[in-house]
C-alpha cells in the first residue's frame, strides 16, 4: 500500500508542478495583457505569441517557482495538506526569487510588477494544491477510516474503587455508632 502511494506521488508531484507552471504563465499573460498585445501587435497569426512568448514566460515561471520545491518536499514529508500552506508557499517562493534576482530593483519589460509575480506564485501554489497538494504525504492515506482500538471499555466501577457510605461506616463501627449525639432523648 505504501509503495503504491509512493509511486503515485512520484508521478503526481511533478505533474502538479507542471500544472502550477502553466497556471502561473497564464496568470502573468492575463495580468500583463496590454504589454503582451503590444509586443505581438504585428503578428497576426499568433505564432510569435505561441512559440516565443509562452515558452519564455513558462521558463521564467518555472525558475521563479524553484524555491517552492522545498515547500512541496516539506509538505510531502510532513503530509501538510492545507491549501493555504501551498498558496503561501507559491507566493513566498515568487517573492524570494524576485529578491534573489533583484527583480524589485530593476525595471524589465514584463517583470517590473512584483505584485503580479507574487500573485502568479499564489495562483500556482493553489493549482499545485488542486492537483497534488490535497493528498500530500505518501505514508498517510487520504480516505482511510480511523481504526478502532481493541482495548476493553472501562466501566465506572473499574475506574473508581467502591467506597462505603457514611451510614455503612457508622453501622459497622461500634465506637462511631455509640458516640452519636441524639437530640430527641
Amino acid at each position: 500500500m505504501v509503495v503504491g502511494r509512493l509511486l503515485m506521488r512520484l508521478l503526481l508531484v511533478p505533474f502538479g508542478g507542471g500544472v502550477a507552471i502553466c497556471v502561473a504563465t497564464l496568470f502573468v499573460m492575463v495580468a500583463q495583457w496590454n504589454r503582451m498585445a503590444a509586443l505581438t501587435a504585428d503578428d497576426y497569426s499568433g505564432l510569435t505569441t505561441f512559440f516565443v512568448m509562452v515558452p519564455v514566460l513558462a521558463v521564467g515561471s518555472g525558475v521563479m517557482l524553484w524555491p517552492a520545491t522545498l515547500g512541496a518536499l516539506l509538505a510531502e514529508v510532513f503530509a501538510i495538506r492545507s491549501w493555504m500552506y501551498h498558496a503561501s508557499n507559491g507566493g513566498l517562493s515568487a517573492a524570494v526569487s524576485l529578491v534573489s534576482i533583484g527583480g524589485f530593483d530593476k525595471d524589465y519589460d514584463l517583470s517590473n510588477a512584483p505584485l503580479i509575480a507574487v500573485g502568479a506564485g499564489i495562483v500556482a501554489g493553489f493549482a499545485y494544491w488542486l492537483v497534488a497538494g490535497w493528498s500530500a504525504g505518501f505514508w498517510r492515506p487520504v480516505f482511510a477510516q480511523p481504526q478502532a482500538v481493541n482495548a476493553p471499555l472501562a466501566t465506572p466501577a473499574a475506574i473508581a474503587p467502591t467506597t462505603n457510605t457514611e451510614n455503612e461506616i457508622a453501622g459497622q463501627n461500634p465506637a462511631i455508632r455509640d458516640s452519636t449525639i441524639r437530640l430527641d432523648s
